[in-house]
């Protein structure tokens, strides 16, 4: 059986990477202002220099049921069946929208992946492999979900005013973080964001001091692959992060950049450290 293994642009995955694995993606909306992109059309840099000039962020726009249903349907004349990925439900409606699509079709099989970014790109490509050597979809969403637990996905912001824009930072917050310098840790639990840790200078050692910290805590990953994701972050915040993850061994490591999506929520400068922490592949 021929399966495709698609995502929404939520994945955060480069061009190479989608061509390695044949993933087949489907694009979030941009609104900024009276315009309209959809994600990758507009650069992450663009959607910056719009936010801080109009002291506001873009909207992202879900896609839509009818999106969904085309998407699938021309998919399908070239596929036997389709996995489906898509954003934390509690984030977006996009993965309800894709439900709902998929019910007009006998073979397609829709995730909630309860991650963001580069974490929904980790189990596409777990997925991916699995339909080198099982031809029964359902058997491949099972083994699938049981790893959705794992997903460690976590970020280190340089700044807070995005998040303040966007409602989840109180102005005295903001203040405070930025009279201290302190970089906050946000991280995906049970499918929605929230802070659990806190550092505090510049960013290269505070990226450093994250990295440390986010392996310590769960430090069983499969090393098959790890993601650093990052939002035009400074060549020597990516430097910190690949030293360290290389020294621990993994085979795989991807540096990506985060797409409108989840830039338009956390800024620039933002980075984060993204694997499964099953201890799956040695």
């Amino acid at each position: 059986m021929k399966i495709a293994v698609t995502l929404d642009s939520a994945c955060d995955l480069t061009k190479e990477i989608i061509e390695e694995y044949d993933f087949k993606i489907i694009p979030f909306g941009v609104n900024m202002g009276d315009r309209f992109f959809y994600d990758g059309e507009v650069s992450t840099l663009e959607i910056f220099e719009w936010a801080d000039q109009n002291k506001q962020l873009p909207k992202t726009n879900a896609v839509n049921e009818e999106a969904f249903k085309d998407f699938f349907a021309e998919i399908l004349k070239e596929y036997d069946a389709i996995i489906h990925f898509d954003i934390s439900a509690d984030m977006s409606s996009a993965y309800n929208n894709a439900v709902n699509a998929s019910k007009n079709f006998n073979n397609v099989f829709v995730i909630d992946s309860r991650t963001l970014s580069t974490g929904i790109g980790l189990l596409a490509i777990y997925a991916k492999t699995l339909t080198e050597t099982i031809d029964d979809p359902k058997q491949i969403v099972e083994l699938v979900e049981k790893r959705i637990p794992f997903v460690q996905a976590s970020f280190v912001l340089e700044r807070l005013d995005y998040l303040h824009r966007g409602g989840r930072c109180s102005s005295v917050a903001l203040l405070g973080a930025n009279l201290l310098k302190i970089r906050p840790q946000i991280e995906v639990m049970n499918g929605k964001m929230g802070s659990t840790n806190k550092f505090r200078g510049k960013m290269g050692k505070c990226v450093t001091e994250y990295c440390n910290a986010v392996l310590s805590k769960y430090n069983n990953p499969d090393k098959a692959v790890i993601f650093i994701t990052h939002s035009h972050a400074t060549d020597e915040m990516i430097n910190s992060a690949k030293d360290i993850v290389y020294e621990l061994g993994f085979k795989k490591v991807y540096v990506t950049t985060a797409g409108c999506t989840i830039s338009s929520h956390c800024g620039k400068n933002t980075l984060g450290i993204l694997y499964i922490n099953d201890g799956l592949t040695k």
